[in-house]
């Protein structure tokens, strides 16, 4: 038996006027995601418990069956676990962004013009990071770079009071001050973010970034504070040896924790541009090599919604059911029985342009027991399947199903 578990970050959405009042998953043509749903079962699945924040982090963990109230400790350990960084008990993580802020002189009143620079590429950011690095690093600080715009500092003997740490998606377009930490804890990161404006300014990479009409890597943005976390063994848990495949190092780290493999594609990038064939073929490599289950990560649905690109949202869930599906299915086909599971972790609704904690539509295939299915799987048809309150046991139900 092989399981294969295909999310789509953010996927899930609010009807959006430019969509003619629909969502991208009811406009998308995705005809190998449909004819699953027809044999499925399908319904909806609460995969952010109540009081818990909405973001990829806390949704992952709970459809990989690590209860977040239990298991997380905050977001960019997880990242860091997955770039090698080693943490100490007193250590505390920080996702380092690379954002582009307007030209305000004054630092409050600048706006968030982009959470990601531009899309930065990967050897661009390494060198924005470089130079932040040989600025800002010392025996408190370390940095560590990341996949595009993301990157993490970690704070030796730090605090996880530092008050609000807002994640820079959740303002695009408007003005930083109100967003800023206020906290005394706070005070030297917050100082680093303003000095940070003056240092990238110039930078050759913004240089030639501007020259090319892109937004530049202007300053940088800490949120996603967590302390050193631990997770148990997917495989102890489940009797299977798993693979998780994606281009961002949050489920890198998720994966590395759980002692799950986490192979690297050439040309993932989390976005709508990420080599979607490479990933569908690697996971037909780890299935050949002895892998039970592999869990494929697609963020590009989760960075439309952000970026506030509908047609692009509707792209991407095309581009998932067109490229990487029948490439999974003819592999799975001929091997006999397997499992599909296909979801969501959270809502990125395009009208609001950050995560939402509503419940995601999913489906549930197995080769050997068809069910009784819908038409086509979206949030509105999702309504009339099975309703999962607890999203942590979604795992062990697909497994056992």
């Amino acid at each position: 038996m092989k399981y294969a578990v295909v999310l789509c970050d953010g996927m899930a959405d609010y009807p959006v006027p430019a969509l003619g009042g629909k969502t991208p998953m009811m406009v998308a043509n995705k005809p190998h995601i449909d004819a699953l749903a027809q044999k499925a079962q399908f319904g909806l699945v609460r995969t952010v418990a109540e009081g818990l924040k909405p973001g990829s982090d806390v949704a992952n963990m709970s459809v990989l069956g690590f209860d977040p109230k239990k298991y997380h400790k905050g977001r960019s350990p997880l990242e860091a676990a997955n770039l090698g960084v080693q943490m100490a008990a007193d250590d505390v993580a920080l996702r380092c962004n690379l954002v582009t802020l307007s030209d305000a002189p004054n630092y409050e009143d600048k706006t968030m013009v982009d959470y990601s620079a531009g899309d930065i590429s990967t050897e661009e950011a390494h060198e924005i990071i470089a130079a932040v690095r040989e600025h800002f690093a010392n025996e408190k600080y370390d940095f560590y770079a990341g996949v595009s715009y993301r990157h993490c500092l970690m704070v030796h003997h730090g605090t996880m009071d530092l008050g609000k740490m807002t994640p820079p998606h959740d303002i695009s377009g408007r003005v930083i001050g109100e967003y800023l930490s206020d906290s005394e804890n706070a005070a030297p990161l917050i100082a680093m973010m303003r000095e940070s404006c003056d240092l990238l300014r110039d930078h050759p990479v913004n240089k030639a970034r501007i020259a090319a009409g892109k937004r530049p890597a202007n300053a940088i943005w800490f949120w996603g504070e967590g302390t050193c976390t631990a997770l148990p063994s997917f495989e102890e848990l489940y009797g299977l040896k798993g693979t998780i495949i994606s281009a961002v190092d949050l489920l890198g780290g998720i994966g590395f924790l759980a002692g799950m493999h986490t192979p690297k594609v050439p040309g993932a990038t989390g976005y709508i541009d990420t080599n979607f064939k490479g990933k569908a073929e690697t996971a037909v490599a780890e299935w050949k090599s002895g892998q039970d289950l592999v869990y494929l990560h697609f963020e590009a649905p989760d960075e439309c919604g952000h970026r506030n690109e509908p047609e692009n949202k509707v792209r991407s869930i095309e581009l998932i059911d067109s490229i990487v599906l029948p490439i999974l299915l003819d592999y799975l086909e001929k091997q006999g029985d397997y499992k599909v599971l296909l979801l969501p972790d959270h809502p990125t609704p395009i009208v609001t342009m950050t995560h939402a904690s509503d419940p995601v539509p999913y489906l549930m295939f197995s080769s050997s027991n068809p069910q009784p299915g819908v038409d086509t799987l979206n949030e509105e048809t999702a309504k009339t399947g099975v309703f999962v309150e607890n999203g942590t046991g979604l795992m062990r139900q697909f497994i056992d199903f």
